[in-house]
């Protein structure tokens, strides 16, 4: 069970065809003795089709998508008998595409499936998501804090609730589903901004943040938790302080510097958000409002403006977006953040979509990293 007094790491499994694959991860993790898989929860992925091509990436082929997903709720149920004692989660969705009483019920029913208690990631969405599919995307923190108190209602409800809000009137509700015994569904916040770090403080019970930042900004931003916890009559120090990171490792530093140069860690950088750029001295060439993820959706952007953007990608902003080096440079790095208050670490080997070569190497070595950190920052920390 993760807890936020040892570090515990997690491995993302997707939710993109094929399922073989999926579960073959999911085993591997298991296998490998992880303590968490992740997927996710999308319509459509980041990539252009267009630009889907060996070009972006070796596991690309003409014939493919980037825009198939599976369903996250029906494959945590798939999965939930595959994992062992691991938890499992998504990471993350939100409650613009569903109702928070949905959302509530999802979980609890997969805590009838699973081991250990299972993880709803929450956060407030992204553009790619909703507004292609004509869900309107205003105010979406606002709706999150006030659906946040639905979830938690619906963990503990026996008979009819009423909850009245701006963007919710529940009258005579029901949900007497309760979750399996000891098997609480846990509620993890994709929280970066200051509203959203204060009520992962008052209603979560982890930290997911995707964004990337230093251990410094980690630090101060989990402080801001944890008081917004106190403040709520919560104890901050039991929310388990989590990160989502893309690593690029190499065999030597001059073999993962070449990957950072690479197209698809270029595309991926674009990606980052104006204020990151920005910090480093450079313009975005998607323009100085741009908030990466959440703002980017595939079809608003000709080809043609994307290869050029590419082009305008220094490495240096590529090397501020993800963790590189080799192994012992890349577990110094995550040794920061321990020492900042992270405690669940979910790694995604972004060199694997490099090359084959790449692939191999970059697999291996983040789980090596992985437990090699593990072992070593719990020894620290004095915890079992």
């Amino acid at each position: 069970m993760i807890t936020p007094d040892r570090v515990s790491i997690g491995l993302g499994v997707g939710t993109q065809p094929p399922l073989r694959r999926i579960a073959l991860t999911a085993r591997a993790a298991r296998a490998a003795r992880l303590d968490a898989v992740w997927t996710v929860d999308h319509f459509q992925g980041w990539f252009p089709q267009e630009m889907w091509n060996k070009d972006m990436s070796w596991m690309a082929s003409s014939d493919a998508t980037p825009h198939a997903y599976y369903d996250y709720q029906a494959l945590i149920g798939y999965l939930a008998s595959r994992v062992g004692r691991m938890q499992i989660g998504v990471g993350v969705t939100e409650v613009l595409r569903r109702h928070p009483v949905l959302l509530a019920q999802t979980a609890m029913t997969w805590s009838h499936m699973t081991k250990t208690a299972p993880i709803l990631g929450i956060g407030a969405g992204e553009r790619e998501n909703t507004v292609p599919y004509g869900i309107d995307f205003d105010r979406p923190v606002a709706k999150l804090e006030d659906a946040l108190p639905i979830i938690t209602r619906c963990f503990q409800s026996r008979g009819p609730f009423d909850y009245n809000s701006e963007f919710y009137d529940l009258s005579d509700a029901m949900m007497d589903l309760a979750p399996a015994a000891g098997r609480r569904p846990q509620i993890w916040i994709a929280a970066h901004g200051p509203r959203m770090l204060r009520l992962t403080g008052m209603h979560g019970d982890g930290w997911y943040p995707t964004v990337p930042m230093s251990p410094d900004r980690y630090a101060a931003s989990l402080a801001r938790i944890r008081d917004a916890a106190r403040d709520s009559g919560r104890d901050g120090r039991a929310i388990v302080p989590a990160m989502q990171i893309l690593v690029v490792v190499g065999r030597t530093e001059r073999e993962a510097r070449k990957y950072l140069d690479a197209r698809i860690m270029r595309f991926l950088a674009l990606l980052a958000p104006a204020s990151l750029w920005e910090q480093n001295g450079v313009d975005h060439p998607l323009g100085a409002g741009f908030r990466g993820l959440v703002d980017f959706i595939p079809s608003d952007y000709p080809v043609a403006r994307i290869e050029a953007a590419l082009d305008e990608v220094p490495v240096d902003i590529v090397a501020e977006n993800v963790l590189w080096g080799t192994p012992d440079v890349v577990r110094e790095k995550l040794e920061s953040y321990v020492d900042a208050g992270l405690r669940h670490i979910v790694l995604g080997p972004a060199s694997a979509a490099v090359s084959r070569r790449s692939a191999v190497y970059s697999v291996r070595a983040v789980f090596s990293i992985l437990r090699r950190l593990r072992r070593s920052a719990n020894a620290r920390l004095g915890a079992k």
